[in-house]
């Protein structure tokens, strides 16, 4: 959600009851900026990719400076950064696609470990979310059992979050769902062409990133709609990178401009199971509500 998750969803998000995280994605100061004023007073926090943040950790500061509630690194060793978030107060989230990832972060004193699975949108390994949850879940409570587990990657509905939640997960974290929102920062032409497709229509590449010009370490790979930039492009790497450069204003240009079939849409498998753009609040209703609504037979137990 880097650049899509700005502070007037992260606050939509945290007034309908969920903690929302502007997504900080590769670090833009000004923009970080004005996303925190765009939040108000809201009890939000902030997500970074982490071995980008290592190549400007000036940010972390910036960042920091606005007293998120949360702090939250994906893809890269927390460890150098986790001195300052301390010293901030903020709550540390580290995004985890591997148990080698999560030992990693409970090394770095992790608050919420977030089990990511390769459904998810953007990037992510090749861990399927059913089953790196619970071997989690398995991990942490013998290892850490006051670190909280929130599972991402292909939840979408209460039936997700009731699902996360038998696999030994605290909670949930949706992406895909809130960028269908209309106070996500994507082009509603994007937005249509996925809500008109399903979970069989994404694909994971490189082709993106080639594109703006981020060199993603090798065990990364991003989701994205499959469509005619994707299909131009797959599988011919090489030939990609050596017009990268020339052709990269045309690229953000589509991007920014809604031509969906020229661009990369970072979404996920979860977009099956979507069928319209909805506010925020709307979405926390629904999909909490038929979670309860799921488990209720269950006892309360799981709906504390």
């Amino acid at each position: 959600m880097g650049g899509v998750s700005g502070g007037r969803l992260a606050a939509s998000v945290t007034g309908a009851g969920g903690l929302g995280l502007i997504g900080g994605g590769y670090g833009e100061a000004d923009w970080l900026d004005r996303e925190f004023v765009a939040a108000g007073n809201a009890r939000i926090g902030c997500g970074f990719i982490t071995w980008s943040l290592a190549r400007q950790p000036h940010l972390l500061d910036a960042v920091l400076a606005h007293a998120p509630a949360a702090l939250m690194l994906s893809f890269g060793d927390p460890a150098p950064f986790v001195p300052a978030i301390r010293a901030a107060g903020s709550v540390l989230i580290c995004q985890v696609q591997t148990l080698a990832h999560t030992r990693a972060a409970l090394s770095a004193g992790a608050d919420i470990v977030v089990a990511q699975g390769t459904e998810a949108g953007g990037h992510g390994a090749v861990r399927a979310t059913f089953t790196l949850v619970p071997e989690v879940a398995d991990l942490l409570a013998r290892e850490s059992p006051d670190t909280l587990l929130v599972a991402a990657g292909g939840i979408a509905d209460g039936r997700g979050l009731a699902a996360a939640l038998m696999l030994g997960a605290d909670g949930v974290m949706l992406g895909s769902r809130f960028w269908a929102s209309p106070e996500a920062l994507i082009h509603p032409n994007h937005q249509r062409a996925a809500l008109a497709a399903n979970g069989d229509s994404t694909v994971r590449q490189i082709a993106a990133d080639i594109a703006r010009g981020h060199d993603w370490p090798t065990e990364f790979t991003g989701r994205v709609l499959d469509n005619a930039f994707v299909r131009r492009w797959h599988g011919r790497q090489e030939e990609q990178r050596a017009q990268a450069e020339t052709s990269r204003p045309a690229y953000l240009a589509a991007v920014a401009e809604g031509r969906t079939e020229e661009a990369g849409i970072f979404v996920g498998e979860a977009i099956g199971l979507m069928h319209g753009v909805s506010p925020a609040a709307a979405i926390m209703d629904d999909v909490v509500g038929q979670a309860e609504r799921l488990l209720g037979e269950r006892g309360p137990s799981f709906l504390s």
